[in-house]
Order: structure tokens, then C-alpha cells, then sequence
């Protein structure tokens, strides 16, 4: 029987939310490919704009969730395409990225350089991938308001936001070993039970009085800004994980599920 207009509307519905699923996936690709093209050339240019594709994967990716709760579309297919979307997006994608960014060039004279980077960048992909994994698995068994480990999506802005900041390729093998630290203590990161704050905690003024001065920050720093960010950002979750193990209350620590 042909389906009546309005049964192809709720199909069309439905497959919103992964049409805009898709295209963060093209934009982790496009980010890959631009890497790739640009490791033996050096254009600081294309590999900022390598990590500007990730930044937009990441506005589809939250832009996802939304049509899907708007539309009221949710699905099991729809979690695991955007699930595996976001090992690309922000797993392989940064990684490739800081590869060709930090080490292809040095590699030349330095071979062995060239894969401890790799390495360093695969442990990357590789705590991203566990860190999705165990958020699947632990969904309604953690507070939500934190997140067990830095999400995935944080790491990949993190070590982008060295690309925003200084988009030509590293020079010195100093730098690249700072960029293998980056890897896997980002990787670290998100693969530790430290809690991370999410977006669902309760709103204050503080927040609002935070975001203003963030504006601002950004307006000044410019692309350094992220960095500094990120910086931050890492520095109060770490203090803050410390104070609640030293018995500090000042901020509502983490509810503890029994299951």
C-alpha cells in the first residue's frame, strides 16, 4: 500500500535528527582531509581551518540532541549513529589533526619522533573511544550533574584550541613533546572518574556574571582565549575533585548511585 503524506512526513521526521548527525560527520571528515593535504605543505591557514571543522561538528552534534527532544524523535538508531559520529568527530579527527600538525614536518629528520607522536595520538582515540563506551553504559546511573571523566567532546576542543592559537606547524622536537603530553593527559583525563561539571547544573548569577567575563576574555585574547579556557577549566575541575576528597562542601559534591 503507498504510504499516505502524512506517514512520509513522520518518516522525514524521524530522519531529521540523523540528516544532521551526517553532517557532523562530514565535518569531522572534511577535518581529517584537510589534515591529511596539509601535513607535508604547513599552511597555517588550513589547519586552523581543520580545527574550525571540528568546532562545527561540534554545534551539530548538540544540535542533534535538540531537533531530536524538539521533534520528539529520539531513537536507539539515532544514539548509536551519533555515539560512533563522535568517535570520528572527536576522536580520529583531532587526533589526525595534532598528527599532522605536531609531528609529519619534524618527522622528516626525526623518524622516531614521528611515531612516539602517532602513538601518543592513538592513546587519544583510544580514551575516547573507552570514555563513550562507559558513558553508554552508565546513562541514569551517575549524577547528572557531572560528567565521570572529561567528555569526549571537551577533549577534542581542548587540544584544537593549541591549533586555534597557533595554527602553524611545530618547529622544535620541544614541542612536540609537549604536544605528546597534551595527547595523553587529555586522553587521561577523560578516561579518570574525575568529576567534570556539566551544563545541568543549577543556574546562578555567579554563572551568568562568569559568562560575561568569558565574553569579554574572548573579545581581548582572541583565538589565545581557548587556551586559556581550557586552562582554566581543567585547573577548578582538578582543585575542586581535591577539595571534596579533603571534605570541602562548599559546592554539592557528586550524588553516589548504589547501582
Amino acid at each position: 500500500m503507498k504510504p499516505t503524506r502524512q506517514q512520509r512526513l513522520a518518516r522525514a521526521k524521524f530522519a531529521l535528527p540523523s540528516f544532521v548527525t551526517l553532517l557532523s560527520i562530514a565535518c569531522g571528515f572534511g577535518s581529517i582531509v584537510m589534515s591529511v593535504d596539509n601535513a607535508h605543505i604547513g599552511l597555517a591557514a588550513d589547519y586552523r581551518m581543520s580545527a574550525i571543522l571540528l568546532v562545527l561538528a561540534g554545534v551539530f552534534d548538540a544540535l542533534d540532541g535538540f531537533v531530536a527532544r524538539a521533534t520528539n524523535t529520539s531513537s536507539e538508531f539515532g544514539m548509536q549513529l551519533d555515539s560512533i559520529a563522535d568517535v570520528m568527530n572527536f576522536g580520529c579527527a583531532p587526533a589526525m589533526l595534532l598528527y599532522c600538525y605536531g609531528f609529519v614536518q619534524l618527522g622528516a629528520d626525526h623518524p622516531t619522533l614521528l611515531r612516539a607522536g602517532g602513538l601518543a595520538c592513538f592513546v587519544f582515540v583510544a580514551c575516547g573511544a573507552l570514555r563513550l563506551a562507559r558513558f553508554n553504559v552508565n546513562v541514569g546511573r551517575t549524577d547528572p550533574r557531572y560528567f565521570v571523566g572529561m567528555p569526549i567532546t571537551a577533549g577534542a576542543a581542548c587540544v584544537a584550541a593549541v591549533v586555534v592559537a597557533w595554527p602553524a606547524p611545530l618547529t622544535t622536537t620541544m614541542q612536540a613533546y609537549l604536544v605528546m603530553l597534551l595527547m595523553v593527559g587529555v586522553g587521561t583525563l577523560m578516561v579518570s572518574t574525575v568529576r567534570f561539571p556539566s551544563s545541568k547544573q543549577p543556574k546562578s548569577m555567579l554563572l551568568f556574571a562568569v559568562i560575561g567575563v568569558g565574553v569579554a576574555l574572548l573579545a581581548w585574547l582572541q583565538t589565545r582565549f581557548f587556551v586559556l579556557f581550557f586552562v582554566l577549566y581543567i585547573g577548578f575541575t582538578l582543585l575542586l575533585n581535591i577539595a571534596w576528597q579533603l571534605g570541602w562542601r562548599g559546592v554539592p559534591a557528586p550524588a553516589v548511585y548504589e547501582d
